[in-house]
């Protein structure tokens, strides 16, 4: 955790981007927290939303990097919701309030069940044109947790880090693996360690979307995979360059995508040797 909590990145992430709260809904205690960055001018951006109980800044490495190639970021920690139309309700009003007719999604664990929700929610009018779904489900039964769900409030911190270690696989794991686990495990209490059967019944769901997989890792690649993983998503996005969807500022994209282009090129390469 130390690692990446004291690393170059993340401290000038935290002195540059300014956390903003919002309050859409009529009761005051549901506070959106969002990291935004990127041209303002931009009204389809990419919306990161994070695993469960997340913070906005789980993200912060995909801001950096996206947003220095010209792309309009936003990372959002949501308030509490008791069930799945209040959030969407007030995901809704938090885009209308934000002036922004559609975005792209990318979901991690709940939060990608919450952007698949929200996409279902609004399809008639719709509010999401495209959506990166990371390590998600579709169906929460995939809790297998709920005899202590009760009384995960009562526990000290160390019981829940105990629990929460206990969901992943054993065994050695790469450093910088081993930091995001510890990074996540700080602010998060996430069951996202994906069994076969929930992958499979992704794939059921959208057969014909596009499938981006890494050798390496684990629950969270966008904090230890960083690079492969903004990658995929300037691959996803590029699609849209050059239409009123597009998330990046028009005089960036040939500078973007030179680089999309070489990053690609290096990418191949070393997974031929």
């Amino acid at each position: 955790m130390e690692e990446i909590k004291v690393s170059p990145d993340y401290n000038w992430f935290r002195s540059t981007v300014p956390l903003k709260r919002i309050i859409v809904d009529d009761d005051d205690s549901k506070v959106w927290s969002m990291y935004d960055a990127g041209p303002k001018s931009i009204r389809c951006p990419i919306i990161f939303l994070p695993p469960v109980s997340g913070t906005a800044e789980v993200f912060f490495q995909q801001l950096l990097a996206l947003t220095g190639w010209g792309y309009r970021v936003i990372s959002l920690q949501y308030p509490v919701y008791w069930d799945l139309m209040e959030f969407c309700d007030g995901f809704r009003k938090l885009l209308d309030h934000l002036q922004l007719d559609k975005v792209h999604l990318f979901g991690a664990s709940l939060g990608g069940f919450l952007a698949q929700k929200f996409a279902e929610c609004t399809h008639k009018s719709p509010r999401v044109h495209s959506l990166i779904l990371c390590n998600s489900f579709s169906d929460t039964s995939i809790f297998n947790q709920t005899w202590t769900a009760n009384s995960f409030w009562l526990m000290p911190a160390f019981m829940l880090k105990k629990i929460v270690l206990g969901n992943f696989a054993k065994g050695p794991v790469d450093p910088k693996m081993a930091d995001a686990i510890d990074f996540m495990v700080d602010r998060v209490f996430d069951q996202s360690a994906l069994s076969l059967e929930a992958k499979e019944e992704m794939y059921k769901l959208y057969p014909n979307a596009r499938r981006a997989h890494l050798k390496t890792g684990g629950n969270f690649p966008y904090l230890c995979r960083s690079a492969e993983v903004n990658l995929y998503i300037q691959i996803h996005l590029r699609q849209f360059h050059g239409t009123r969807y597009a998330a990046i500022s028009p005089d960036m994209v040939s500078t973007e995508e030179l680089e999309v282009q070489e990053s690609h090129l290096s990418s191949n390469q070393e997974d031929d040797q």
